[in-house]
């Protein structure tokens, strides 16, 4: 690939800026949304406290707040996080042991940490702009591309892909490539990107039926939405998807028998890869555009 033109540079930079912030938006959403088989999502921290809204970092205030070291470290942080009541009232100033310290580390942050999802989203955002430059299905692309990462965490940490998150996406891919197609300067085709959504959706649904345990369907839902983003460049970037996906899922889990962490027939989440495979796709369908 060729050095991005310096009058693209602004763009991808701007993408890469939207990237980092929707990225250290995603940690509380990746927490909650990792409940236990069963449960719709989370709304507790790990101590019992309520947990509300979904974007932000993984922090409760009101752990921080019940424990002498939290509360220095709230107090750090600014007055949001404050101190609620005479029970976190600081006794002296060793009153946090290093065991206190360390279970109030672990209690007040929860979720994935917030750096790594900003850099990872930023990079994928940044990567996708310089991909597609000025063209309309780029902001597709950029409000598609947090929730593809959201995703992948989440079925890497409890291996599940919530509907709430799968069937949205797939919706919103289309709806959204809707209206770039009227756009001059777009790359590609709508009736594709529908008809690669179904025929994506359907193939991972044969591979559910074939083998239930290998092949969750939560990931025939997600394929829904990474067929229709590889269909919008045309089938040749479909079957480049799939295939990446599949390569890097065969990687990885060739990698886990290689150094015993796992069996030949132990089942992995696949949605991180489903996700690899149709950003990949998706860069290369712009490139080649």
């Amino acid at each position: 690939m060729t050095a991005v033109p310096s009058a693209a540079l602004p763009l991808v930079a701007a993408a890469v800026l939207w990237g980092a912030a929707a990225g250290a938006s995603l940690p509380r959403a990746a927490y909650r949304f990792s409940a236990p088989s069963g449960e719709t999502w989370r709304d507790r921290c790990p101590a019992g406290h309520s947990v509300r809204g979904w974007i932000g970092r993984g922090r409760c205030e009101q752990c921080a707040a019940a424990t002498p070291a939290g509360a220095a470290a709230a107090a750090a942080d600014g007055p949001a996080a404050a101190v609620d009541g005479p029970a976190a009232a600081v006794d002296g100033p060793a009153a946090a042991s290093a065991g206190d310290r360390a279970v109030t580390s672990a209690v007040i942050s929860y979720g994935p940490r917030t750096l790594p999802m900003s850099l990872v989203t930023a990079f994928v955002c940044g990567a996708l702009a310089a991909a597609t430059g000025v063209r309309p299905e780029l902001v597709v692309w950029l409000l598609l591309a947090p929730v593809g990462v959201l995703l992948a965490v989440v079925d890497f940490r409890v291996r599940r892909l919530p509907d709430v998150l799968t069937l949205p996406l797939a919706g919103a891919a289309l709806a959204l490539l809707g209206p770039a197609a009227l756009v001059p300067g777009h790359a590609g085709h709508w009736p594709t990107a529908l008809y690669g959504a179904l025929a994506l959706g359907g193939g991972y649904f044969v591979l559910f039926l074939v083998n239930p345990a290998g092949m969750g369907f939560g990931d025939v839902k997600l394929a829904l939405g990474a067929g229709a983003v590889l269909g919008w460049y045309g089938w040749p970037v479909v079957l480049l998807g799939t295939f990446a996906g599949f390569l890097f899922g065969a990687l990885y889990g060739g990698a886990l028998v290689a150094v015993r962490r796992a069996g030949r027939k132990t089942a992995i989440a696949f949605g991180p890869f489903l996700v690899a495979g149709a950003f990949v796709g998706a860069l290369i369908g712009a490139y080649a555009a």
